[in-house]
């Protein structure tokens, strides 16, 4: 069974008992900050409501959304039609970690006259502006896995790693391009590294606080493929007051 929920100038299909959006992807959309985008690539876009108000955002961009669970690609399709964007957005099942194998066997394919169009045409190796992931925040030996898969493999690194989404941004992505994340403060040093290893360079780091005099309970990265060292850390962004109500800048992201 599904619902129709609605965020900001988006419509969107979701199982009630499966896999659901939360705060996180409104402050991974709200992060980030580019003038002009022609090409966008979601990793992991579940539902698709990301990469959804990105193209509300960039009325000319054209985005694909990479998924691999076939219920929650079903529903990103259906959510494309649902806001009259087929025109510029796909969606695309796939492994992301097998991207890179699959992507390049495919180029050598169509040097053939007879290789035929694939699904997988609307991803190009250093053809992205942006790249934006809301992974798997943890390691499948921590916290509690959650019941039914759809729900596991999203929060949970049963299915993709870490890596293969860094390294798989950086395939993607043209020299200067941006990759846009978010997770867990405790994954800092790693994610670090790991960018590193894959020519991008941290430029954005922002924490996410529930309030003021609580821990950071997640973290926004922005890296640039190819860019200078230096990393700007900005202030917090905080959630709720200490009354429990949203602060001004999260009424603002909510458009509440």
């Amino acid at each position: 069974m599904t619902t129709l929920d609605y965020i900001k100038d988006v419509h969107v299909y979701q199982n009630e008992n499966g896999y659901r959006f939360s705060v996180d992807a409104l402050l991974l959309y709200s992060f980030v900050r580019m003038q002009r985008v022609k090409k966008i690539a979601d990793l992991g876009a579940g539902s698709g409501i990301i990469g959804l108000l990105l193209a509300k955002k960039y009325n000319n961009a054209s985005i694909c959304l990479v998924e691999l669970q076939e219920s929650l690609a079903m529903l990103a399709k259906q959510n494309i039609i649902l806001n009259n964007l087929a025109d510029r957005v796909n969606v695309l099942k796939a492994d992301i970690k097998d991207l890179h194998r699959r992507l390049s066997e495919i180029y050598i394919l169509r040097s053939q006259a007879s290789a035929q169009e694939t699904s997988f045409d609307c991803l190009l190796p250093e053809n992205f502006d942006l790249v934006v992931s809301n992974p798997p925040f943890r390691k499948t030996e921590t916290g509690i896995i959650s019941l039914g898969d759809e729900k596991a493999i999203a929060r949970h690194e049963i299915m993709l790693a870490l890596k293969d989404i860094i390294k798989t941004s950086s395939y993607l992505l043209k020299h200067h391009g941006k990759l846009c994340i978010i997770h867990l403060p405790e994954r800092l040093a790693e994610i670090l590294q790991t960018l590193g290893e894959n020519a991008l360079e941290p430029k954005r780091l922002r924490f996410v606080h529930s309030t003021v005099s609580s821990e950071a309970k997640m973290m926004l990265i922005e890296a640039v493929k190819g860019g200078r060292t230096g990393l700007k850390i900005e202030k917090p962004l905080l959630i709720y007051t200490e009354d429990g109500s949203y602060t001004k800048e999260m009424r603002e992201i909510y458009d509440c």
